[in-house]
């Protein structure tokens, strides 16, 4: 993204370079291909081979899976998110379907899916790729429950503050592919599935809301959380939390091929390079996204006062996914408030940046992948005559961060690890 250079104060417009140099080997180091390619090229193919892809990264995936497996892939079916998918793949269906909220596409390409394995036997194999988004994309409903039922469903949890354990554990008692069930119908066919993980903990029960693994959460745990956010549901979804999902399946082998691990090692290298000493703080960052950003500007501050933990030129890293508990009206992603609620803090500190960023390059329902900060951000802001604690407090980051340039554009990444944030400070 070009920023306007004659706003930003030198010093801080070096750091800002510094931190687009290791956000792009970020980007680098989670790309689904080489990771799907590395696992297969180890493993003789099968002699026939059903594809299943979903998620954000599914096309992605499913074309390194092509360079690799090309010959023994006979049919296939992979869904992803509107706008990345990148062409046709020789003997798969393509479909592009609705995230963060399933739509009417989802539920056909799910059929197509299910229509596929439905016809398999002990002698096939389901090359099942899961990537992050799988949860909206990969869907197929119980009787008496209707696309509007589940779409509210969502849209409830997604503005509840709810983290996606909890979100995926009420969706996997509201399906017939999630919490174990796909690998249930694909039975007695065997399911090689690998998977990038954007869940904390890489838990596999929860990733895309673990279609193919043994479900480890409880109808006891989806009522309580039902009732802790107070969702309104229908009698018949009440119901349906009170089943229990499969808790062993014995045709599926999971391999975890990519996580937001990865993405910070990477980040960790990057800024070593560039000449900072470098603090990994978590991989779990799991909080509200503007309590995390006030935080990171405390640990900002306590660098520069105190040399705390680490003296300047260093890099603080954090890996995760915080949670945005939405009470405003506005526009904005998670990465987009915790680089916002960062801004207000560190106004005015010179050679100290923020970035955060969802590595799938699409943050919340927007076209950015989060915000990059830095401490006049607010004034460029105050200078388009935006307030930036009264944007925080609609939810309302992505028009702010528009405004002072601040926005972090990537484009759809194909990687799907949650999020990275780096603070640099000079």
């Amino acid at each position: 993204m070009v920023q306007d250079s004659t706003r930003i104060a030198p010093t801080s417009q070096s750091v800002r370079n510094d931190a687009h140099f290791i956000i792009d080997r970020v980007i680098e180091a989670v790309l689904p291909e080489p990771a799907v390619r590395a696992f297969l090229r180890q493993r003789t193919p099968p002699p026939r081979v059903t594809l299943i892809a979903i998620g954000k990264a599914a096309w992605r995936m499913a074309s390194a899976a092509v360079t690799e497996w090309g010959d023994a892939i006979a049919q296939g079916v992979v869904i992803t998110k509107y706008h990345h998918a990148l062409g046709e793949l020789p003997n798969l269906e393509i479909y592009e379907a609705g995230h963060p909220l399933l739509d009417a596409n989802g539920l056909h390409a799910t059929q197509r899916a299910l229509a596929l394995v439905d016809e398999l036997g002990a002698d096939d194999t389901v090359l099942f790729l899961v990537s992050g988004g799988g949860s909206a994309l990969f869907e197929a409903l119980p009787d008496g429950v209707t696309l509007d039922d589940l779409q509210a469903v969502n849209a409830q949890l997604l503005r509840s503050g709810a983290d996606i354990v909890a979100i995926n554990t009420i969706r996997k008692r509201l399906s017939l592919v999630k919490g174990g069930r796909f690998a249930q119908r694909a039975a007695p066919a065997r399911i090689l599935a690998l998977v990038i993980s954007d869940v904390l903990g890489d838990r596999l029960d929860t990733i895309a809301s673990g279609p193919a693994y043994p479900d480890a959460t409880t109808a006891e745990t989806a009522l309580a959380i039902a009732r802790h956010y107070q969702l309104h549901l229908s009698p018949m979804l009440w119901r349906l939390l009170e089943e229990e999902t499969p808790k062993t399946l014995d045709n599926v082998e999971t391999h975890v091929i990519g996580s937001v691990r990865a993405a910070v090692a990477a980040a960790t290298q990057a800024a070593q390079a560039r000449g900072y000493t470098s603090l990994t703080l978590t991989t779990l960052l799991n909080c509200e996204a503007r309590e995390a950003g006030r935080f990171l500007a405390a640990v900002a501050r306590t660098v520069r006062s105190e040399g705390l933990p680490l003296p300047a030129p260093c890099a603080i890293l954090c890996g995760g996914e915080t949670v945005v508990t939405v009470t405003g009206a506005g526009k904005g992603g998670r990465n987009q408030e915790l680089a916002l609620s960062a801004a207000i803090e560190l106004a005015g500190m010179d050679g100290v940046v923020l970035a955060s960023l969802g590595t799938d390059g699409t943050d919340g329902p927007t076209d950015a992948a989060g915000g990059i900060i830095d401490g006049d951000t607010t004034t460029r802001m105050a200078a388009q005559g935006i307030d930036a604690r009264s944007a925080l407090a609609d939810n309302n980051a992505y028009p702010a961060l528009a405004a002072s340039g601040d926005l972090l554009i990537t484009g759809p990444t194909g990687a799907n690890v949650n999020d990275v944030t780096l603070l640099l400070v000079r």
